[in-house]
Order: C-alpha cells, then sequence, then structure tokens
C-alpha cells in the first residue's frame, strides 16, 4: 500500500521520482508521469501492477518506471494473468462489497491480500495472459488511430476554415454571412403522443426511441441542443423526429449539409450560452452567428474531405468498442 509524502515536496520537475497517487496517473493501461516528488515513502519497480484503491476503486496499470507510491494505490507484483485477473475484477464490480455502506469507496491491503481468485496451471495461465495481452495491444493500437486522426481533424479545421489551406483551382474569397442567411431553425416538439413506429427520436444525447410520425420525412438536417448539452451537433437522417429539447437545422438551398455541419463543430457553443442555470441556445443566438463562407464547388470538396476521416474515425472507434466487447466476452469464458 501506498503512503502519500508530504505535499511540500511534490514537484513538476521530471528529474525527481514520479509520485503516483491514483487513477489520474493511470491511462489506457498504463502509468503516466504527472506529478513528481523529492521525497521517497513506499516505492514499486518497472513491471509491477499499480491498483487503485481509492474512489474509483480498481483501475490499473503497468508502470515502466520506478515510482513512489501515494495512498491511493498499491502495487503488486504478478504477470500478464494476474494483470488482466484485476482488470477483471474491476469490470464484473468484485470490489464494491467492499465498499458497501462507506461513504468513501476504499479498499485496505487486507481486502487485497484476502481476495480468492481462480488460478490455472502456469502453462494454461501464460496462455490466458497471451491472449489479452494481444488482444490489449490492439485495442491500443485502434485507440492510438482514433487520436491520431482527431488531431488531424483539428489541424484541418484550423488550417482549412482559417483559409491558410485551401484546394487546388479555388481562390475566391470566402464571404462572410450570418447563420440565418443560410439555414433554417426548427423546433423539435413532445413525442410522449406518438404510437411507437420505426422512425428515430433523438434528444440532446442522441437515440432514445422510434415513433410512427416524423417532423421531417425528406431532408436531413443538424441537431443541436435547445437545452442541456448544446455543444454537441450530429447529422440527423431524414425520416426522423426531434425532441423539444434539440432543434434540427435545415441548410438553405445550394449549402452542402456536411459542410454546415462543420460550420457548426467549429463554432463554440458554450459562449453563445443565455443562461444562468441549464446551458441553453434560442433561434435567434444560432441565426446571428457569423462565419465564413467558400463558394458551392469549395463546400463540396472541404465536405467530402471531412467525411472520409469522420467516416475512417467512425471505422476505428467501432473496431475498438468490438475489441473491447470481445475482451469482456473472454473474460467472463476464460476465467472461471
Amino acid at each position: 500500500m501506498g503512503q502519500s509524502p508530504n505535499s511540500n515536496n511534490y514537484t513538476k520537475n521530471p528529474n525527481d521520482f514520479i509520485l503516483v497517487q491514483g487513477n489520474a496517473d493511470i491511462k489506457n493501461g498504463r502509468v503516466v508521469p504527472r506529478m513528481w516528488t523529492k521525497q521517497i515513502t513506499k516505492l514499486a519497480n518497472p513491471g509491477d501492477i499499480i491498483l487503485s484503491v481509492r474512489a474509483p476503486v480498481g483501475d490499473v496499470g503497468i508502470t515502466n518506471y520506478t515510482v513512489v507510491l501515494g495512498r491511493g494505490v498499491a502495487s503488486i507484483s504478478g504477470d500478464d494473468f494476474i494483470y488482466q485477473t484485476l482488470i477483471k475484477m474491476k469490470t464484473f464490480g468484485f470490489w464494491r462489497k467492499f465498499s458497501t455502506g462507506s461513504t468513501f469507496e476504499s479498499i485496505n491491503s487486507k481486502d487485497i491480500k484476502n481476495a480468492v481468485i481462480l488460478v490455472p496451471i502456469a502453462n494454461e495461465r501464460r496462455n490466458i495472459g497471451t491472449i489479452f495481452k494481444s488482444v490489449d495491444a490492439t485495442i491500443a493500437l485502434h485507440q492510438q488511430k482514433v487520436t491520431q486522426l482527431k488531431e488531424l481533424k483539428k489541424l484541418l479545421m484550423q488550417k482549412i476554415f482559417d483559409q491558410e489551406w485551401r484546394f487546388r483551382g479555388f481562390t475566391d474569397p470566402w464571404e462572410q454571412r450570418k447563420l440565418g442567411e443560410c439555414l433554417n431553425v426548427n423546433s423539435g416538439k413532445d413525442y410522449k403522443f406518438l404510437k411507437r413506429g420505426n422512425i428515430p427520436v433523438y434528444g440532446t444525447g442522441g437515440y432514445m426511441c422510434s415513433v410512427d410520425q416524423a417532423l421531417s420525412y425528406n431532408e436531413d438536417a443538424i441537431g443541436i441542443g435547445r437545452k442541456g448539452t448544446i455543444n454537441k451537433p450530429y447529422i440527423l437522417k431524414a425520416p426522423f423526429w426531434t425532441v423539444d429539447t434539440l432543434f434540427y437545422i435545415v441548410p438553405k438551398a445550394k449549402l452542402n449539409l456536411f459542410f454546415m455541419y462543420l460550420i457548426f463543430q467549429k463554432v463554440n457553443w458554450k459562449r453563445k450560452d443565455e443562461s444562468t442555470g441549464v446551458p441553453s441556445l434560442s433561434k435567434s443566438i444560432i441565426k446571428s452567428v457569423k462565419e465564413l463562407f467558400p463558394k458551392g464547388r469549395e463546400q463540396n470538396e472541404i465536405a467530402e474531405l471531412f467525411e472520409i476521416l469522420d467516416t475512417t474515425i467512425a471505422l476505428h472507434q467501432q473496431k475498438v468498442d468490438q475489441l473491447k466487447e470481445l475482451k469482456k466476452y473472454l473474460m467472463q469464458n476464460l476465467f472461471v
């Protein structure tokens, strides 16, 4: 179990000892240096498993460094099988029983030492560890790809919408316009009086249920929150219904829907919040926003690029989700 150094000894100097205090220092199954200390209390060695013992209990990661342990973590010497067993214990709520009735979720060294696990013979144990190590590596690979592609998108958004980068053949200046000149802002409605059907109903968090009528039967749109989550626009494919906390935005003629969606991603909607409580947007605020627009053909080129990029990100994220489900299934069936 860890023991926190005196806070006066905390530093930001990478030449000091890495301090691990809790799950904030663990990312994707690895210890990530975030804070350092001049004082040594309890140490963990490279290859040790770090277990979070305070809320949230059970997060685990392997350290590649010699680290000082704060009181929010413990270190365990173990192989890949033990590491994956600890992940399973977290995934399926093993540690919850030790925190029942407590105001602050935590476990102690006795809880860890007395935890009963099933351990196969050495050869099977190695094989199971190897399987999960391979799955984890594949998940990490696709997750890294998602991160890299999102960073690429961020860069492209900045450079293209600042007009530093242009597609070949386009030199015309972009025109500043109010969004109200370019789109129609429509209100969602209550859906509870409708019958069940096959037309999706959307709220600020996405899909909710399906009904027998649509607010838009033929026109795709952009959904953006009127109340609550106001900074996460997304594409709505017709037919659809939206609840009263979600506007649906339909571009006017000759404007590319996906390009308009990029504009909505670019705008910092939180700065447009009109409320003192629950975040809110109004039609007038949306319509008053000014943005620069290229002509139609350039809009289409930009939209096509980002559609391809978003599709690629979604495919890698889907792969991550599928692999995580596979890992969960394997944990239920390989650990008996």
